[in-house]
């Protein structure tokens, strides 16, 4: 059989294109924001990362440009050798401030940065205790971690009592990781961080929290779950990525300086890696100190996710609760979601289109997630969309 008979079979792609609800890899043309031009038209964009509204200020576009201008388009190599400027070193020492933690390392890209971490601190004969529907790159960071012969378990999702049920059958004496997202990106539920620790002190384990879509959405300031449940002090590691409230690419973790000093030295995905490029740092240093000057805008977001939130309910959809940026409406259905996505764009709105296997049959969902820089007549119309696309589906 040849190796690539598998890519000559895989049709889904073409038939949901031939069929009109091709939702992916739409080109974007314009970005403003709220709004984006696609195929020559404005669309209003409901299926962002960009959740504090920041890739189009002028203050972190004139920072990126700035960057370019004095140390040109790239580094050229890995921060392990050529690869350090100054930039780098002090978006780490800014972001430790902002985390209250020892040290800061920077990664490439976010998805990287649990590769960087778990297989490098969780050795043979250690364990990682993760949630099942943990993000991808902490998967691939796991199965990175049981190549090297580590121990890999899972629990339930968000179920504590599962964790407490799966770290009781190993060794008291064994070194533990559990790993978790704080905000998980799919559903948008917060991780009952409390109880995750309190079963993390209890068992010997250390924590690391993947806070992708938890920075700049929940906590003091939007520093995330550990602010959430006041347990700055508590969490070992914290990850992140610069994707999406920090407007730019690349990602970090935070913690004890000595850990930073271990991964730093032995990190492959560090090592062999070019460092993030100039303009992308100095994008995240001025989003970040937007972050720290204009708090209000995590209120704003919080403000125009609920409101969505709030209206799609009262108009009968079944939203999944929540109180990030994140705002899932359930449709239940392969075809139907595709259709739903369709009509939405047509009216004018882009929102994200999970399906099976992605998601678990039956909970197939368009994904919408907000801005704090949505303004009222931008979710109004986001509203509006919706009822009209639900009543011609029968959703509602």
């Amino acid at each position: 059989m040849d190796l690539f008979q598998k890519a000559y079979e895989f049709t889904r792609a073409d038939e949901v294109k031939a069929a009109g609800f091709y939702p992916y890899f739409r080109e974007i043309e314009e970005n403003e924001g709220p709004v984006v031009h696609i195929e020559g038209k404005k669309v209003v964009m409901a299926g962002s990362n960009n959740y504090l509204g920041l890739t189009a200020h002028p203050k972190v576009k004139e920072a990126a440009i700035n960057a370019i201008k004095k140390y040109g388009t790239g580094c050229s190599g890995s921060r392990y050798l050529t690869g350090t400027i100054d930039l780098h070193v002090e978006l780490e020492e800014k972001l430790a401030k902002f985390f209250n933690k020892e040290a800061v390392l920077l990664f490439s890209t976010g998805y990287q940065t649990a590769q960087g971490i778990i297989p490098t601190i969780v050795h043979r004969g250690e364990y990682v205790i993760s949630d099942k529907d943990n993000h991808a790159c902490i998967v691939a960071g796991n199965l990175m971690a049981k190549g090297i012969t580590a121990n890999v378990v899972r629990y339930r999702h968000t179920e504590m009592d599962d964790l407490e049920r799966v770290i009781k059958k190993i060794p008291h004496e064994s070194p533990k990781l559990i790993v978790s997202d704080g905000v998980f990106s799919t559903g948008g539920e917060i991780v009952d961080l409390p109880r995750l620790n309190q079963i993390a002190k209890k068992h010997n384990a250390r924590i690391l929290i993947d806070d992708a879509h938890s920075i700049g959405v929940i906590g003091k300031g939007g520093r995330g779950t550990a602010s959430e449940f006041g347990l700055d002090n508590e969490i070992d590691l914290i990850m992140g990525t610069f994707s999406k409230t920090f407007a730019s690419l690349g990602g970090f973790f935070a913690g004890e300086a000595k850990v930073i000093d271990y991964i730093k030295h032995h990190s492959a995905a560090l090592i062999f890696s070019a460092s993030p490029t100039p303009s992308s740092v100095a994008a995240t240093i001025a989003a970040l100190e937007i972050l720290i000057e204009e708090p209000e805008r995590v209120d704003q977001l919080v403000r125009n996710a609920e409101k969505i939130r709030t209206e799609l309910s009262a108009a009968g959809f079944n939203v999944l609760e929540g109180r990030t940026g994140i705002v899932p409406v359930i449709v239940g259905d392969d075809l139907l979601a595709f259709q739903m996505w369709r009509m939405l764009y047509d009216t004018g709105v882009f929102v994200n289109v999970f399906i099976a296997p992605g998601v678990p049959q039956g909970r197939q969902m368009m994904r919408t997630s907000y801005m704090a820089t949505h303004k009222d007549e931008h979710l109004d119309f986001i509203i509006d969309a919706f009822k009209k696309s639900g009543k011609k589906l029968g959703l509602i």
